[in-house]
């Protein structure tokens, strides 16, 4: 439990404690014999509440097993009624050293029966009533914000028709002699089309997100400096493999951003996909500017929500590695049960 949910719990059972004492202290009571009575009390009462919300509301009431659900919370009334005997017993002969006091135990269960029965079940309603009423605006706010995504969605779907519409005319009028502006466009408008109209699942085949990698590589090595070699092996991956989509975009992303040029050594990206004991593995290193740091360079957004999207999609199933080195950025990342 939180403190805070701790420190809730404790003085939720101060103020039913004191206002046990002083609302049902009878005139035959001293004050010290009711804050020891009503003590007992709450010790049982407590003990019953949490038996019911930690274990018998959520196995049992939960999942419709209603039968054995009363049956469990008439039985835990009664057991901490029984226990009580002996207690209240014991409280008055040794607490109110009471000399030879006369016990009701018939009586004493009884009481002892109906008050727990009572305060547990009155308790128990006011939660589940609370956490009913939290349920519904937490439902009703879902559903505000479900509105508000639709309603954007709609708004957004007139930009990509538009933005097409502008590819092709821009395409129209690129001389078509100048076959690798042509291209260029035509590969940049199926990355725009693939992120618009196929990512929009959980889970995608490989090889259309492989297809779009490509797409994106062969993209960005007409911007960079040809001296720098770009290599992609995906080893021939086949089967049904599916993976969540736009996952692997970001780290490629990067190391074309951030991919420096030293004239004294071998300047590169490596990119590696691999499939092995129901393993995809990936592998990206790129040089860099020695005299600029990684840090220095990135916000590290990207690779953030990258983890984030991991943590999310692939909890307790995937490995990252990152080897942030002087004049290299390296990425291995494994994920499992692909």
């Amino acid at each position: 439990m939180k403190k805070s949910s701790i420190i809730y719990h404790l003085l939720f059972w101060l103020f039913a404690y004191i206002f046990w004492v002083f609302v049902f202290r009878n005139n035959t009571l001293v004050l010290t014999h009711a804050i020891t009575i009503q003590f007992c009390y709450l010790l049982f009462i407590a003990a019953n509440y949490y038996f019911n919300t930690l274990y018998n509301i959520p196995y049992l009431l939960n999942k419709k097993k209603y039968v054995k659900f009363g049956v469990l919370f008439v039985m835990a009334v009664a057991i901490t009624a029984l226990v009580r005997v002996p207690v209240s017993m014991l409280v008055t002969l040794y607490v109110f050293k009471v000399a030879g006091a006369h016990f009701n135990y018939l009586g004493i269960f009884y009481d002892s029966f109906v008050n727990i029965l009572f305060w547990v079940a009155l308790i128990l309603a006011g939660k589940m009533i609370g956490e009913k009423i939290r349920s519904e605006i937490y439902i009703e706010k879902i559903e505000k914000e479900k509105a508000a995504n639709e309603l954007n969605f709609l708004r957004a779907q007139f930009n990509p028709h538009f933005l097409f519409n502008s590819i092709n005319s821009i395409y129209g009028h690129i001389d078509k002699s100048n076959k690798p502006a042509r291209e260029m466009l035509l590969s940049f408008s199926e990355l725009l089309r693939y992120q618009l109209y196929e990512c929009n699942v959980e889970q995608i085949e490989l090889d259309r997100e492989l297809n779009y990698i490509k797409n994106y590589i062969d993209l960005q090595k007409s911007r960079i400096d040809e001296r720098i070699r770009v290599s992609f092996c995906d080893a021939h991956i086949g089967g049904n493999l599916k993976i969540a989509p736009l996952l692997l975009i970001t780290f490629i992303e990067n190391a074309f951003k951030y991919v420096g040029f030293n004239e004294s050594q071998d300047n590169y990206i490596d990119i590696s996909l691999t499939y092995q004991n129901e393993h995809l593995i990936f592998k990206i290193i790129n040089t860099k500017d020695a005299c600029i740091s990684h840090g220095e360079k990135s916000s590290g957004l990207g690779i953030a929500n990258a983890k984030r999207l991991l943590a999310l999609l692939y909890p307790d199933k995937h490995q990252l590695q990152i080897n942030d080195q002087k004049e290299i950025y390296e990425v291995t990342l494994i994920l499992a049960d692909v």
